[in-house]
């Protein structure tokens, strides 16, 4: 799969599922089992690698990143593990430049728009709006009207119920961790809202 495919597939789904928890293979196999097969395992939860490894193996058609990768040791050992995708809160050029060699998906993290600039700058695939809590879908429509041709995925704490609100603002994507996290049983449900 390349990059570009990587980026169609995240904007067709329009959700990306953080699996930000103590059990990610677990919470990972019914989010997946539920719909939503484009997730995100940070490698800052317990396991993290083991846990890309594990999903990436068992669901082959799903689309398994790496999240809180912050710096090309990470990004080798998230790549070696089966991470097609790679987030970051922060711009880390070697993450982009590791991801792309690779030829997986780069997408740092930014917050201003000098910030979301140098991202797209750096050769971003996607830039990870965060964290999207401080911000509304109004101020994304800002933010998109300035910067028409980047492609930002808004995440950290956007509630399952909000997104459909981001979606229609002009976020190709967004990240959802807490809802789904906490029931993941509740991932069809997501997926029929975001689809309406």
């Amino acid at each position: 799969m390349t990059r570009a495919e990587v980026v169609d597939r995240i904007a067709a789904r329009r959700v990306v599922a953080i699996l930000r928890c103590a059990e990610p293979v677990t919470v990972g196999t019914t989010v997946i089992e539920g719909g939503v097969d484009v997730v995100e395992v940070p490698l800052n939860v317990p396991g993290g690698l083991s846990a890309i490894s594990s999903l990436s193996g068992s669901f082959p058609s799903a689309l398994v990143g790496a999240g809180t990768v912050m710096s090309a040791a990470d990004a080798g050992a998230a790549l070696d593990a089966g991470a097609r995708f790679l987030l970051s809160p922060v711009l880390r050029p070697q993450v982009v430049d590791a991801a792309h060699e690779a030829g997986a998906a780069a997408i740092p993290g930014a917050f201003t728009p000098t910030e979301i600039d140098a991202c797209a700058r750096a050769g971003a695939d996607l830039v990870k709006l965060f964290p999207a809590d401080r911000l509304t879908p109004a101020d994304l429509r800002t933010l998109l009207a300035a910067l028409p041709d980047v492609k930002l995925l808004p995440t950290g704490g956007i509630a399952a119920a909000d997104a459909a609100e981001w979606l229609a603002a002009g976020a190709v994507a967004v990240g959802v961790g807490g809802a789904l996290t906490r029931e993941p049983e509740r991932a069809p449900e997501l997926l029929a809202a975001l689809a309406g």
